[in-house]
């Protein structure tokens, strides 16, 4: 009998040349619709699905390939005398190879104002269901969802006559993992398309970007996947200009340093190390900005993440190049910026587009056994209920330093303590078991520069101790959420020390 290769594919890169050979080889080529049109045109010899089925494709191609004289000869045991004699009975012969592609689901809902409609056409269901029954039946059937293969399964079918077991078993796996895939798209469009927040199952799909050469130590397997569909503002769509491949803990810290750099609309610079904020200046100018960071801790910055909000002109890349950074992460870079930097063979340049933010539904952390998925910490300080709790008003440039205490504070590790002046951070106190010890390590750090600077606390004070504490380094502005049993007695003491404080009500912890 005749082997038989069933061909029906919305992308049909590569699929000629895989028909033709494929018939070459003997093959009785079945198709549908698109794909048989395509064939024909091009000479293959091409037998159509209805012809098999006894039944014309309805409701506008809704329905062709649901019949059991196709499932029949997908899900047959061939070698199984129960199944033959069912086959000889009802006139349905095997199908040895399936290759098929699904409706473009996801490029479909990518498109901008796409009605339900549309998404709602474009979810297959014929094509879903030819592949995973081909893919159960791997013992039997050669399943092709990705046009990449056709070379491999063509090399095997010419040398072997057949494929083998163990490449069967391989596609099978790719074709429920891109099935599983799809059915994520699906389910996800339908789940906010209704409306539900928390349903009683949810599904993520992801996408490899690259593999890495190891995750955060040396000794621990890593790997690099992008989440379709989301922001293009993200380190996975980020375009890398020069340098070596992105390492895990690389990608981690540039996450973390274009998270900071967005809450800034004047030109800024954020230097990062172990996803904390080391330095974190603004300015008139890019350059001016760099500088306020690199000032804020010198020492940690040495071997940092730099994020720019602004295009990394000449002058810029002429003090970014005179320390040694791992990457530097802005919106573009001129030629001569580039000129400069690529001079230095290892560190890594990449572009994104600073225009194309927006916000990401949930932010998901694994958890052993589980995840926890919540709503990303958008607020910032438009969004809090600014209260000033003390006799003293802050002065203008103690709202400035307020103001940009409060925004890079939500983004260290709690428990968090940033000391900051009107442009830049002169100490950080990051992911410490007690508050007052998290403003210790930011006093000490910003020293003699605590003087007549803003302190900004991720959480409130449960005691009046960090107030102590920033009045001895001769800090003279607070900000902190309030909320504590014991508010009191810090707004008596920062009233004490003529110390303006100001409450949030907004908690920025940070796990």
């Amino acid at each position: 009998m005749k082997k038989r290769a069933l061909l029906s594919v919305s992308d049909k890169n590569g699929l000629l040349p895989f028909a033709q050979e494929l018939e070459s080889l003997g093959y009785e080529i079945l198709s549908t619709g698109g794909t048989m049109k395509h064939l024909k045109e091009n000479g293959v010899a091409v037998t159509a699905v209805d012809e098999v089925t006894g039944f014309p494709e309805i409701m506008e191609g809704r329905v062709k390939t649901l019949n059991p004289m196709i499932h029949g000869g997908l899900l047959a045991k061939q070698d199984d005398p129960v199944h033959k004699a069912q086959m000889e009975v009802h006139g349905i012969q095997p199908i040895d190879i399936v290759c098929v592609n699904l409706y473009p689901f996801k490029e479909t809902i990518s498109k901008r104002d796409v009605s339900e409609e549309e998404a709602i056409e474009n979810i297959d269901i014929g094509g879903p269901a030819m592949l995973r029954a081909s893919a159960k039946n791997y013992n039997y059937v050669t399943v092709i969802v990705d046009a990449t293969d056709y070379g491999y399964v063509l090399g095997e079918l010419k040398t072997e006559g057949q494929t083998s077991i163990e490449t069967r078993r391989k596609l099978a796996a790719k074709v429920f993992r891109h099935t599983a895939a799809y059915d994520a798209f699906v389910s996800g469009y339908l789940t906010d398309l209704a409306g539900e927040e928390f349903p009683e199952q949810l599904t993520f799909t992801y996408e490899l970007k690259q593999p890495l050469r190891y995750g955060e130590n040396p000794h621990q397997h890593a790997a690099f996947y992008s989440r379709p569909l989301s922001s293009d503002f993200s380190i996975a769509y980020a375009e890398q200009l020069h340098g070596k491949e992105l390492s895990y803990n690389n990608i981690q810290d540039a996450n973390a340093a274009i998270q900071i750099v967005k809450e800034f609309e004047k030109p800024a610079a954020v230097a990062v190390k172990h996803m904390n904020p080391c330095g974190v200046g603004i300015g008139e100018t890019l350059k001016e900005a760099f500088d306020k960071a690199h000032e804020a801790d010198p020492v940690s910055i040495f071997g940092g993440i730099i994020a720019l909000n602004r295009e990394v002109d000449e002058a810029t890349a002429e003090k970014l190049s005179e320390i040694f950074l791992e990457i530097i992460i802005a919106p573009a870079f001129t030629e001569q910026a580039i000129e400069l930097l690529t001079k230095k063979k290892n560190i890594r340049l990449l572009t994104i587009p600073f225009d194309q933010h927006k916000k990401d539904k949930w932010n998901v952390v694994s958890v052993e056994g589980g995840l926890l998925i919540q709503e990303p910490d958008t607020y910032g300080y438009k969004d809090a209920d600014i209260r000033v709790v003390t006799e003293r008003q802050p002065t203008e440039q103690e709202w400035e330093a307020l103001k940009l205490g409060w925004a890079v504070v939500k983004h260290v590790k709690s428990n968090a303590i940033a000391v900051t002046d009107s442009q830049m951070t002169l100490g950080v106190g990051a992911g410490q078991m007690n508050r007052v010890g998290a403003a210790r390590i930011a006093l000490s750090q910003a020293g003699e520069r605590a003087k007549g600077a803003a302190l900004s606390s991720d959480a409130f004070f449960p005691m009046d101790d960090t107030v102590e504490a920033a009045h001895q380094a001769g800090i003279t502005a607070i900000i902190q959420p309030g909320g504590s049993v014991k508010d009191e007695d810090s707004i008596k003491k920062a009233n004490e020390y003529g110390i303006a404080m100001v409450f949030t009500g907004v908690r920025h912890f940070k796990h």
